[in-house]
């Protein structure tokens, strides 16, 4: 029976299982399968796994569970293995490893930081607070202007979008860094100027979320952070 993994743990961990169900449109029960030192929370895999809602709800469930009582590696969403032997040997063969992460990861959460920025509001910043941008607009307002000054125009407020796009997002990371521990940058996406992911000790949470309120706060105008954390440390499991 294909398996579902959720977590590799300590065997001291509690691993209270009992009202937990599992992922898949017909849940099986939680259960562990044990190492010598490490245990696995797995459940049966279900045939169709997708990302539905429900699906991740109990996959975080599980994990936000796992990690309020006690140090865990979390897997990402969609983690299977082949059958219950499969797992052991896994946990038997990285035991000195996952043991390391696991002592290193005590005390610890993690905290993730997305960038937005309302795109009509920084485009009319840019054009604003360039005058050569400004010109070209003027210039080929409402299909006016020749083919060569709309294609600059184009590429110049490119340029400009992810100039001020990186200056901020290097702006939030190095202003955050010194907080955490470790740190986790996705690349920019077209959804978000920056996507960082922190690492620090749980008694340091209070103090980077109002760093991050702080910092929202002097961003320019229709740029924001939305910050979602503590959570299980996915980022550096």
């Amino acid at each position: 029976m294909t398996l579902y993994v959720y977590a590799i743990t300590n065997d001291s961990h509690p691993l209270r299982l009992d009202d937990l169900k599992g992922v898949g449109d017909s849940p099986s029960e939680l259960r562990v399968v044990r190492g010598d030192s490490l245990c696995a929370v797995v459940s049966d895999a279900p045939e169709d796994l997708s990302l539905a809602r429900r699906n991740l709800e109990a996959h975080h469930t599980v994990q936000e569970r796992l990690w309020s009582d006690g140090v865990t590696l979390p897997l990402g969403f969609g983690f299977v293995a082949q059958d219950e032997e499969a797992v052991r040997t896994v946990l038997e063969q990285g035991a000195e490893q996952y043991a390391q992460r696991l002592a290193e990861l005590a005390g610890r959460v993690e905290f993730n930081v997305k960038g937005v920025q309302d795109e009509d509001t920084l485009l009319r910043q840019i054009v604003e607070e360039s005058d050569r941008i400004r010109e070209l607009n003027e210039a080929t307002r409402e299909g006016r202007g020749s083919p060569e000054q709309r294609i600059a125009l184009g590429q110049l407020v490119a340029q400009e979008v992810q100039a001020r796009q990186d200056a901020l997002a290097e702006r939030v990371v190095t202003t955050l860094r010194p907080l955490g521990d470790a740190e986790n940058v996705s690349p920019p996406s077209q959804q978000y100027f920056v996507n960082a992911s922190f690492l620090m000790a749980d008694e340091k949470s209070q103090e980077f979320t109002d760093a991050c309120a702080r910092l929202s706060e002097q961003l320019p105008e229709g740029a924001e952070l939305r910050l979602g954390g503590p959570l299980p440390p996915y980022s550096f499991a």
